[in-house]
């Protein structure tokens, strides 16, 4: 069930029962106050007749109410109803979080989602309860909450990192939505220099002779729904890290990221129960916003893990994975169009000469950085240099090859857009009409693009195994019936299932890892879930505009 569907009285036995599943998908505004709260507020549970609900804090903004001092609506999770929402309300939040006001304004988004400003702002008003730019206000002063009670940085450079235009315009907004002025707000973190429950040194304090690096410094705790399988997302991580750009430990993932004012480079690690903690360096402190967007979307923070469990464990088939996997993640990826070409890159090939791959691409025409951390010393290729020089690097067919540079082309060139805040059935026709791209490449980049949690891989070989192994259908046509019962959630059930594929024995005689025939091993203590680990591949994307139709033996799996 949606928060969108939920009964006045539903969302007020929430409130009433203080459950925090439902903290960041909605809010509870009481006229005796002038409040609002999140539903698991400490407080005393008000009076129905003096509760309204909005499905953003937004809309509680623009009909008149503050935040609570208490529960702080502001720091709960993301609202995962974005994702699962496919229609303009949903892309429009998503393209939102990721800073597309700031730089287009709204006539940009509005360009985007295809209807005029004025259109816009009633249809996201109707849904919402408030316009683009009473949206993109909350999200400003979410930010700046959280930089005043997770950091040092001086109040000036809070405002501007959060995306305010002025001092005067942080302090009106914030004073307005908190009710205290940003200083008052900082002094409430608990234990003073203490940031949530942990202390940290001085983060980022401006001064003359500080290098840039150190500058853009910043340390923030992001909130997240239990159970989080954060091993999961780590193990994924860290067999797929490209050499240069990325370093990934069973504990921690780090890369660096091309923004909008430049280059940055971030980590995240688990900091505790419900939080995981990011570090960034960056060129610019107003790509913040944009940075803690991604990075949530990357792993998958805002997903809802009580909702996903429960209605997957309600089949028996599949209450064993969830049991074994509690809080399974799909990654997402911080870079739309970067995540195209990692997928065609690795079609065909195992998940190791992939990666050796798009390291030695890396390498060769990556921008080189300094000062961002540690084993980091490129950004992945821009579209403009893998079009223009990828043929000199890039090994295998010459199909391949030119299917590559030519999606980098048109991403380059505008021709092919690819963005979060897509319309799914738009993105997906687009991808399947460039040359080299089929059904399951389409498919899985929506996943990991869109954060969609309803895709499902009838083709995929990973998937099929897995469910064979789970006792479901293995058929394509099977598969794609039976899952039609897990909807909305496909997505999360095709995790499930990459997880339970059967370690494969080595053939009779082989040597482990060697040659293109070796299986890739088990990373930690389960099978990771790109569909890549030990599995063929039976459609070949990129050959389906070629003679090469066949294959003497199925070929392994494209790399998600």
């Amino acid at each position: 069930m949606t928060t969108a569907s939920l009964t006045f009285d539903q969302r007020y036995r929430a409130i009433d029962a203080r459950d925090a599943r439902f903290d960041g998908q909605f809010v509870t505004a009481v006229r005796s106050t002038g409040i609002y709260c999140r539903p698991s507020c400490p407080a005393r549970t008000p009076k129905p007749a003096n509760v309204t609900f909005y499905p953003t804090s937004a809309a509680a903004h623009e009909a008149g109410y503050r935040a609570c001092k208490r529960c702080l609506p502001e720091a709960a999770p993301g609202s995962p109803e974005w994702n699962l929402r496919g229609d303009v309300a949903g892309r429009a939040m998503r393209l939102i979080a990721d800073g597309v006001i700031e730089r287009e304004g709204v006539p940009g988004l509005a360009a985007r989602l295809g209807y005029s400003s004025r259109h816009l702002t009633r249809l996201l008003t109707a849904e919402l309860g408030a316009g683009p730019l009473a949206l993109a206000r909350a999200q400003r002063a979410h930010t700046a909450r959280m930089l005043l009670v997770s950091t040092d940085l001086p109040a000036s450079d809070v405002a501007f990192s959060a995306g305010f235009a002025s001092v005067r315009q942080f302090n009106e907004t914030v004073r307005e939505v908190f009710g205290m002025p940003p200083l008052a707000l900082r002094a409430r973190r608990p234990g003073g220099g203490v940031r949530n429950g942990r202390v940290s040194a001085p983060a980022a304090a401006r001064t003359d002779d500080a290098p840039a690096a150190a500058t853009g410094a910043i340390d923030l705790v992001l909130p997240v729904r239990e159970p989080f399988d954060s091993a999961g997302l780590f193990a994924w991580m860290q067999a797929r890290a490209v050499r240069g750009a990325e370093v990934a430990t069973p504990t921690s993932f780090a890369r660096t990221l091309r923004l909008p004012g430049g280059p940055a480079w971030f980590e995240l690690s688990v900091a505790g129960p419900g939080r995981v903690r990011l570090r960034a360096r960056l060129t610019h402190l107003r790509d913040l916003p944009v940075l803690v967007a991604r990075a949530r979307r990357l792993f998958d923070l805002d997903a809802d893990p009580l909702a996903v469990d429960a209605a997957l464990a309600a089949h028996p088939e599949l209450a064993p994975l969830v049991a074994r996997v509690p809080g399974i993640r799909v990654p997402g990826t911080a870079d739309p169009h970067e995540m195209l070409i990692r997928a065609m890159v690795g079609q065909q090939i195992t998940v190791t000469a992939a990666t050796t791959a798009l390291s030695t691409l890396t390498d060769a025409l990556g921008e080189r950085v300094e000062g961002l951390g540690d084993g980091h010393d490129r950004l992945f290729p821009t579209m403009a240099a893998i079009a223009e020089r990828g043929h000199e690097v890039l090994r295998g067919p010459a199909a391949r090859i030119r299917a590559i540079t030519g999606a980098a082309a048109a991403l380059a060139d505008g021709s092919l857009v690819l963005t979060s805040g897509d319309d799914a059935a738009t993105q997906r026709a687009a991808l399947l009409a460039m040359p080299g791209i089929g059904p399951w490449t389409a498919d899985y980049v929506g996943m990991r693009v869109l954060g969609s949690p309803d895709i499902t891989l009838p083709g995929d070989v990973a998937v099929r195994a897995g469910a064979a192994a789970s006792g479901i259908p293995s058929d394509a046509r099977g598969y794609e019936a039976w899952a039609a019962r897990t909807a909305p959630w496909r997505t999360y059930l095709t995790a499930h299932l990459w997880r339970a594929v059967p370690p494969r024995r080595p053939a009779a005689g082989a040597v482990a890892g060697s040659g293109a025939s070796s299986v890739p091993e088990r990373i930690g203590s389960s099978r990771m879930a790109e569909g890549t680990c030990a599995v063929s591949c039976a459609t070949p994307d990129h050959l389906r505009t070629t003679d090469h139709t066949t294959q003497p033996h199925p070929a392994p799996k494209e790399l998600r």
